[in-house]
């Protein structure tokens, strides 16, 4: 397994070089006849035409992170639709960056949690999944009340404290209910809670908090 980064407009940034030591910084061009099935590519949002490059590495069966210098939860969401597993600020300590490769490599997906909120919100309804999230729905029986309407408004992209502040209660209290909730359906955090309620698989998702 190979890690490249793909970036225009900027040289290497010294902290990839610290997480990845062995990787290597190369055009959009030179990317085609370099990567194989099982590759990490980090792709900069400064590459021009970044989305379906993106798209069509994923297609080649590489593992696709996105870069950004100004990230945002619309960027995000386009990274994940065209493919990427990861998204992550291309400054991000190496640690950060290595922790994101590994989950990406493992089938996961990486998004910053500050931004974790928006993407579920964007991706529940990208996937249809209003009519699903109903009381009824069997994935809601063993939920209370209250822990209904948290799992609801969580899926359409709030935060704790946007949740708190909507139900009235405080955000200590949100967390409490968000962590019976994912205990109760078995998942681990607020992507997941999508796809559990989206009738998808689940995924190993790492980011976000309870």
């Amino acid at each position: 397994m190979a890690t490249y980064f793909i970036s225009q407009g900027h040289d290497e940034i010294p902290r990839w070089r610290v997480a990845f030591s062995d990787a290597r910084l190369i055009s959009a061009r030179e990317i085609n006849a370099r990567t194989a099935r099982g590759d990490c590519v980090w792709v900069t949002v400064d590459t021009q035409g970044w989305p379906p490059l993106v798209a069509d590495l994923c297609r080649r069966g590489a593992a696709v992170g996105v870069m950004s210098y100004s990230p945002s939860a619309t960027e995000a969401f386009q990274a994940l639709e065209s493919g990427a597993r990861g998204y992550v600020h291309a400054l991000s300590p190496p640690e950060l960056l290595r922790q994101a490769q590994l989950v990406i490599m493992n089938q996961g997906i990486w998004v910053p949690p500050e931004l974790m909120a928006r993407v579920v919100g964007g991706t529940y309804r990208a996937l249809g999944g209003q009519v699903k999230a109903q009381p009824q729905a069997e994935e809601f029986q063993a939920l209370t009340e209250r822990e209904r309407a948290v799992a609801l408004a969580v899926l359409e992209g709030l935060s704790n404290k946007e949740v708190a502040r909507t139900l009235g209660i405080t955000e200590r209290t949100v967390k409490a209910h968000l962590g019976a909730v994912f205990h109760k359906l078995g998942v681990r955090d607020r992507m997941q809670l999508v796809l559990r309620l989206a009738g998808l698989s689940h995924s190993l998702v790492d980011a976000g908090q309870a």
